[in-house]
């Protein structure tokens, strides 16, 4: 068995791909660790499977139930939004009454054709997530017949967790009360600012003012965890700007909270408008890692407990479970057009448009877009991800499940004199700037891994804009 020497491959890098890759030491490694992010979520990829032997190999799996009732979750994806934000990446369809009906009939109609599977109901589903697009956007009849589907199909843990995703502009009584009637435990809102001039420019519809009265309004139900987004970066959200915002979501009574760092997408339409001079330039790079810092810190002052790097709860009334799970390589069943997850060594999409995904669901099979099988080193990545995202990571432990990773002793040491995270005893914490650059560390991570015991050598960058 050959052992790769790892501290040999960096050092023979160029300089700006090693750098790239690894970082480099900086007098504050928050702000020149790494240059900018490199990638917006870490993974390995897989193999596609043939489209002709996707639905045998998926009705296989189905089949078969699980023993010793490990962890299982579930995502069903809804594809509408009132308008579209000018930074996201997921918009699909725009609000109708008629189309969302039919959906939602094809939805439960798909969560029906899988209600008898053995693989399914083996074992308790310890969390839903009901994501989009707006899920809040649904009618009241839909979203109560969507909810009762899924309790009625899913075998769901005596402490499930079933989030509901949206935004404030639908927090009125008739949906609020469906939600709480019907099983929903917890709420997930994309404020992303306070500010209404910043908010608003970038899609959002309500007032600052607006956005907190709807909370105390959802809050007062006293029946579910109260989440909501922030973003750092967005247009004309300086330091001020942010204190604020960072403020009123303490005020808010909220249960927890993420922070964002803004991704600007080189095909976005927000970054089309900033080119085109009709909105002031995202936060650089540099801005944004004193945005962390100055959200790190005034959480880590209210006394709001650590859930990842970008998540805190303010209470021991939020889990966020669904989120800690998917990270670690948790089996996640998907329904819904658009919707994703991974199941006993494959992972899938879901049509993601409404037209194919209906008429395969009517014709009784599942609408994949496709089918592959995960990465061969899939076990890894889950273990990496998972501590990774809370913000620790035992090596000693990953490298003992392979001699071959031996060398990752020398990244260990590498990073540690870069400041990005410190070795206590017994496992590696990440520090400040370590927290901030989590992603390219955890995709480096992957890299190594895959070269260490594949022999394959990539390294991934995605067009990320507004990176100066």
């Amino acid at each position: 068995m050959t052992v790769k020497d790892l501290a040999a491959y960096i050092a023979a890098l160029p300089e700006e791909e090693r750098i790239l890759q690894f970082g480099k030491k900086a007098a504050d490694p928050l702000q020149g660790a790494f240059r900018h992010k490199r990638v917006v979520h870490a993974g390995l990829k897989g193999r596609m499977i043939p489209p002709d032997k996707a639905q045998a190999r998926w009705n296989a799996l189905m089949k078969r139930p699980v023993e010793g009732n490990p962890l299982q979750m579930a995502y069903l994806h809804i594809p509408f939004c009132k308008t579209k934000c000018l930074y996201c990446g997921f918009f699909q369809n725009g609000t109708d009454t008629s189309v969302e009906d039919r959906y939602v009939d094809h939805l439960l109609m798909e969560l029906a054709q899988d209600a008898d599977k053995p693989r399914l109901q083996s074992a308790p589903i310890q969390a839903v997530f009901i994501g989009g697009g707006t899920p809040t956007s649904l009618s009241p009849s839909n979203i109560r017949r969507l909810l009762r589907a899924i309790r009625k199909t899913l075998p769901l843990a005596n402490d499930y967790e079933l989030t509901l995703e949206g935004r404030v502009h639908d927090l009125v009584e008739e949906k609020m009360d469906v939600w709480m009637e019907e099983g929903v435990n917890r709420i997930s809102l994309g404020v992303q600012s306070f500010d209404t001039k910043v908010r608003q420019q970038v899609g959002r519809i309500d007032t600052g003012e607006e956005v907190m009265k709807r909370l105390q309004k959802l809050s007062a139900y006293n029946q579910c965890a109260v989440i909501i987004d922030l973003m750092y970066g967005l247009p004309d959200q300086t330091l001020d700007v942010w204190q604020e915002d960072l403020h009123h979501l303490v005020e808010s009574g909220v249960d927890g909270a993420d922070l964002y760092q803004l991704d600007v997408f080189e095909n976005s339409d927000l970054h089309k408008r900033i080119e085109e001079g009709r909105l002031s330039p995202a936060a650089t790079t540099l801005m944004q890692t004193e945005m962390f810092r100055i959200g790190r810190r005034y959480m880590a002052q209210w006394g709001c407990k650590r859930i990842s790097h970008c998540h805190w709860a303010k209470n021991n009334r939020e889990r966020s479970l669904y989120n800690t799970l998917a990270r670690s390589g948790t089996h996640l069943f998907p329904f819904g057009c658009g919707a994703g997850g991974h199941v006993d060594g494959v992972s899938t999409m879901l049509h993601r448009v409404l037209e194919p995904y209906e008429g395969m669901v009517a014709r009784g099979v599942k609408p994949f877009m496709f089918l592959s099988e995960v990465s061969p080193f899939a076990a890894y990545e889950a273990r990496v991800q998972g501590e990774m995202n809370q913000c620790h990571l035992n090596l000693d432990a990953l490298m003992a499940l392979d001699s071959r990773l031996v060398s990752l002793s020398h990244l260990g040491d590498l990073w540690e004199e870069y400041g990005l995270w410190h070795f206590n005893g017994i496992q590696y914490d990440l520090t400040e700037a370590g927290e901030f650059w989590v992603v390219n560390m955890t995709q480096t991570l992957l890299e190594c891994i895959q070269w260490l015991l594949g022999g394959e050598k990539i390294m991934n960058h995605a067009p990320v804009a507004a990176q100066g």
